[in-house]
């Protein structure tokens, strides 16, 4: 573990489908994020609250994507695995939530809490896909989702983070579609719109540079916010917190990235193995400085 988070044994691995964060939870706001979340109690319980009036509490609590929710702990730290809807068979996440809180719940708990331990003496993260990941913490391979080859460019180009802003437009164009036939596609194959997917994702991104110390004017920018409001409001809505007050969360955190991705050969339906599939979860830079 490198030294940001070897005292403080807060860490955050981020995969271009998966995040395991574990670190400071912040004072309990209404967050709304694009993934799947689930929380686990370092010490103590967990309480959760959603916008439609669900209240739970206890040391594993999960919640589904775009569902506008306040979690807060009894102890500062939390442990949190995230999961990119849009990486997983339609379903599956309901289905994983059944187990989470279900019989199963204890072996949950502590599955997830041995796989903190062992990302922490771990020596190599970078090799870590979505299917060992996900065996780490649910004991098996979450199913994949197949995508149209054309969403999944579409995808790919939205994650990248570099170049030109990424329209539907032109994505459109490159799949040989109208920008109304493309949107339709596009919220068929992924279960969102494209705005919102682009939204989400360009707040995801900010998650590499967390413990960097550098100019959130210029990160905002170099992330595709067309200015700072923009990009406060986006990040506050996304995680309950302020864009600086994430990077004062995240000083002593060790970050870590892995850039494999199963793809899925949507032919046969059979796994194929790539390397930094999609960069921008391996190698992200703004303005050239990392």
């Amino acid at each position: 573990m490198d030294e940001k988070g070897r005292a403080s044994g807060h860490l955050m691995l981020i995969t271009p489908e998966r995040v395991f964060y574990a670190g400071l939870l912040g004072r309990p706001r209404a967050r709304c994020s694009g993934a799947f979340h689930v929380y686990v109690a370092m010490r103590g319980g967990l309480r959760l609250s959603t916008a439609e009036g669900r209240e739970a509490h206890g040391e594993l609590l999960a919640i589904m994507p775009n569902v506008r929710h306040t979690v807060s702990s009894d102890h500062p730290s939390v442990i949190s695995v995230t999961v990119e809807p849009e990486s997983v068979r339609p379903g599956s996440l309901n289905e994983l939530t059944a187990r989470l809180l279900g019989q199963e719940r204890q072996l949950f708990i502590g599955r997830i809490r041995a796989a903190y331990e062992e990302l922490r003496s771990r020596t190599c993260r970078e090799d870590i896909t979505s299917a060992a990941f996900d065996r780490m913490c649910f004991s098996e391979a979450l199913p994949r989702r197949i995508i149209d080859p054309r969403v999944a460019r579409a995808i790919a180009q939205i994650v990248r983070f570099s170049g030109e802003p990424v329209t539907a437009a032109s994505c459109a164009s490159e799949a040989g579609l109208s920008t109304s036939r493309f949107l339709h596609l596009f919220k068929e194959q992924t279960g969102i719109s494209f705005r919102s997917f682009r939204a989400w994702k360009r707040a995801r991104h900010l998650l590499h540079f967390a413990n960097q110390d550098l100019n959130l004017a210029h990160l905002a920018q170099d992330i595709g916010y067309p200015d700072s409001t923009h990009f406060s409001h986006s990040i506050r809505r996304f995680y309950g917190l302020k864009p600086r007050a994430i990077f004062l969360g995240s000083r002593d955190l060790a970050i870590y990235r892995s850039g494999r991705v199963e793809a899925v050969d949507s032919a046969g339906g059979r796994p194929v193995m790539t390397l930094e599939a999609m960069k921008a979860g391996h190698a992200p830079t703004a303005r050239g400085e990392f």
